[in-house]
């Protein structure tokens, strides 16, 4: 559980720190298009002039629409890549639960073994060792944009995408062996689940705290329904006279 934890915590800094690439995404984005859309025709010469051009001859080519573009590409898969492990430890990725909720704790971490064993851990392998020989490939050749103007060192995005599937692959091995020690380690042990949750815990849902909305009564979506009569205290007090006090 130890080293579960650590590769836990590993995964969860790169997710972290990979989240703040959406930041540059939004940024790239946004100067893209209203680059492109702030423009205006000289009547008397007919030329274009827009942001982006006056962006792109004041600060450089890196402002020029297809350099933008591809940035924005990159930047993007870069984010992808590397917020996949994440979305493991966290259990925030995509599920279609057709067997899942339907079954009991010990059939769910059966089932959480037999997928991370046979399906998530060989293909995060495979993908990582043909991802591996294309981005070596790509280094050798010194491999550019197809457009003339693009990005050049397209081997780094390639090798920021092995980066991010290694990085999936050890927040798999961290639940498979936390799913391991439920399924055959001691019964009383307990730690902090990244895709299951314990059955006697209902504080959560698939590993994400319940939503706290409240409603015209006050209460939660956890608590119990809204009671349809007054509550025995309230009850008492209406029965009281006014002015009359209570002895306890």
């Amino acid at each position: 559980m130890r080293v579960a934890d650590r590769l836990r915590r590993a995964v969860d800094f790169v997710g972290r720190c990979a989240a703040w690439l959406s930041v540059p995404v939004v940024v790239i984005t946004c100067i893209d298009v209203i680059g492109r859309k702030v423009a205006y025709i000289d009547d008397e010469t007919g030329r274009i002039h827009s942001l982006q051009l006056w962006l792109a001859g004041t600060f450089g080519r890196f402002f020029e629409s297809t350099m933008l573009q591809e940035l924005e590409w990159h930047f993007h898969a870069a984010l992808f890549a590397l917020v996949l492990g994440y979305g493991v430890v966290y259990n925030t990725h995509v599920r279609i639960d057709l067997i899942r909720d339907g079954v009991r704790f010990r059939g769910k971490a059966w089932l959480e073994f037999i997928g991370l064993t046979f399906f998530m851990l060989p293909f995060c392998a495979v993908v990582i060792w043909f991802a591996f020989d294309y981005t070596y490939a790509s280094y050798t050749v010194n491999e550019i944009s197809a457009s003339q103007v693009g990005l050049s060192h397209r081997w780094i995005i390639k090798a920021v995408l092995v980066f991010g599937l290694a990085v999936a692959m050890l927040s798999g091995i961290a639940a498979w062996l936390q799913v391991a020690t439920i399924l055959w380690g001691p019964r009383e042990l307990r730690f902090p689940l990244m895709t299951l949750d314990w059955p006697e815990t209902d504080a959560k849902i698939e590993g994400k705290e319940r939503i706290k909305l409240e409603d015209e009564y006050g209460l939660r979506l956890s608590d119990s329904p809204a009671p349809a009569s007054p509550l025995p205290g309230e009850a008492a007090a209406e029965a009281e006279p006014p002015g009359s006090r209570r002895v306890a």
